[in-house]
């Protein structure tokens, strides 16, 4: 058996599977791709996670489209995070050129175009379904994890979430919470005190600028009603396919804040309301998260320890979560470990540092007698890449330089035309558009703190009146009082009476 023979029989048994699998290309040996030799991966592991990395313009963004659309088309639904804005296309039919029936005819897949179902999601204002959610839905342990908040401050934030939980007020939105803070310091702070434990206001200061931090990186219109339900992720159109959730997030690249807020408030939900699903044959939703170097990068510690939990755990769910990013290095170890499908596009190496990180990446891979791992890594064309993922038993598979399909589906961005077009069909859309404001605890405080004043106001009149009294009591008598006491004493003097009757006495006389 020759080398050939031997690299292809090592991937066609690596990567064989008994149930259904995604058909990603063509194996690579000696930078030519084998018409014999393809790479699949098992549906079965796919809620084993995995990675996409690769330097710029290396072909990510199509290998999570020829992921998506193999996904939608078992009736799998997708969620992908879009920061860069270029993944739209996939809801349009592609057009076969000669470049892609060349490379489909190296790697012996047939090519067909098709288009996808697709749901165009929103964060901030741009057009689609908005999504929001609760500070109520949060809870206080994720809330301040969130804030970034140490073990005085979130003991803080669980009494305001405790108080109004006693009170029947409804923590909707931020300035819900920041009126609770308020209304704590100043008009309630006996209340609290007497109730709760005394707070320090500079405690509450602190917490106060945290929010208003995520306030400026658009969390008002993140936090609100209605609330996103995750079962509106996982619908299936007419035709078998499961829905592309395309989330827009290009104008909140420079706002990680809220997209790590919205991702670990979205993985803890699926994770507390999805049931265990043990080892399906598919998994039940397939999250892409695009440049996932924001998230950790500005992401603190708690934040990272909370993330890295939920990966761990939300694979029994059913739900497959994979970070897309440049470089490797970009995602924590802990993280790292987690991830079974690995698809590496080429790294350049431009410095010391670089070939540093080619180097560490490459150990990250399993070792090939077929492969220099870290010349590979630098030498892989666009549209290539190093993969290994996990087969039916959970067995890390052979190394394999891919030729990858190409996407069936347009290659390029929806017009603002198409994008109208999908919003308006969207049924979505209409149920999320209406922003609702109900009573909840700023209105609530509000009313409180104004009959207080009210109450306040009442006595303090009283009080005025009653004062007053007093001061006209100390006076002594007013001056008409005394006049009407003078004429009356004249009246009845003895000398006036006397007088009276001797006037009365000579008239009779007379």
């Amino acid at each position: 058996m020759n080398r050939n023979e031997k690299f292809i029989e090592e991937i066609n048994q690596g990567y064989a599977s008994k149930g259904a699998s995604i058909l990603l290309g063509g194996a690579i040996l000696d930078k030519t791709p084998l018409a014999d030799a393809h790479v699949k991966i098992p549906l079965k592991t796919l809620n084993r996670h995995g990675l996409i990395a690769g330097a710029t313009g290396t072909g990510k963004t199509k290998t999570i489209q020829v992921l998506s659309e193999q996904l939608s088309s078992f009736g799998i639904p997708v969620l992908m995070m879009d920061i860069k804005g270029d993944f739209s296309g996939i809801a349009k039919e592609g057009e076969e050129k000669s470049f892609i029936t060349e490379r489909h005819q190296k790697i012996n897949i047939p090519y067909q175009t098709a288009s996808f179902p697709v749901e165009l999601l929103s964060l901030s204002e741009q057009s689609g379904v908005r999504l929001r959610a609760t500070i109520s839905e949060f809870g206080p342990v994720l809330f301040s994890r969130i804030l970034d908040l140490n073990d005085t401050q979130t003991g803080v934030v669980a009494i305001i979430f405790k108080y109004c939980d006693d009170n029947k007020m409804p923590l909707l939105d931020l300035k819900d919470f920041k009126k609770v803070i308020n209304y704590i310091n100043e008009e309630g702070k006996e209340e609290i005190t007497e109730s709760y434990g005394k707070i320090s206001t500079s405690t509450t200061g602190i917490i106060l600028r945290k929010i208003i931090e995520l306030e400026q990186q658009g969390g008002e219109l993140f936090f609100g009603e209605m609330s996103f339900d995750i079962n509106d992720l996982m619908r299936i159109d007419e035709n078998g396919k499961g829905y592309v959730n395309i989330l827009r997030l290009t104008d909140i690249q420079d706002k990680p804040k809220l997209f790590s807020t919205f991702m670990l408030s979205l993985l803890a939900e699926v994770y507390q309301q999805m049931p265990e699903k043990g080892d399906a044959e598919q998994p039940e939703l397939v999250i892409f998260i695009d440049e996932a170097h924001l998230i950790f990068k500005e992401a603190s510690k708690t934040l990272l320890e909370q993330i890295e939990t939920i990966v761990k755990l939300i694979r029994s769910k059913g739900i497959g979560i994979y970070f897309i990013t440049q470089n490797p290095m970009d995602v924590p170890s802990g993280i790292l470990a987690q991830l079974g499908l690995k698809i590496q596009h080429a790294l350049r190496a431009f410095t010391a540092k670089d070939r540093q990180e080619i180097k560490q990446t490459a150990d990250n891979y399993p070792t090939s007698e077929f492969y220099n791992t870290s010349e590979v890594l630098t030498s892989l064309g666009i549209g290539e890449a190093l993969v290994t993922a996990l087969n039916e038993k959970g067995i890390p598979t052979p190394l394999a330089a891919t030729m990858l399909r190409a996407p069936m589906s347009r290659m390029d961005v929806l017009t603002e035309s198409e994008i109208q077009e999908i919003n308006n069909k969207s049924k979505l859309v209409k149920k999320y558009s209406e922003n609702i404001d109900r009573e909840s605890a700023y209105e609530m405080l509000n009313k409180k703190i104004a009959d207080i004043e009210a109450e306040n106001n009442k006595k303090e009149a009283e009080q005025q009146e009653s004062k007053q009294a007093r001061t006209t009591q100390r006076q002594g008598p007013s001056t008409t009082e005394v006049v009407g006491k003078s004429v009356l004493k004249v009246l009845t003097s003895t000398t006036f009476i006397r007088g009276a009757f001797g006037i009365l006495s000579k008239i009779l006389k007379k």
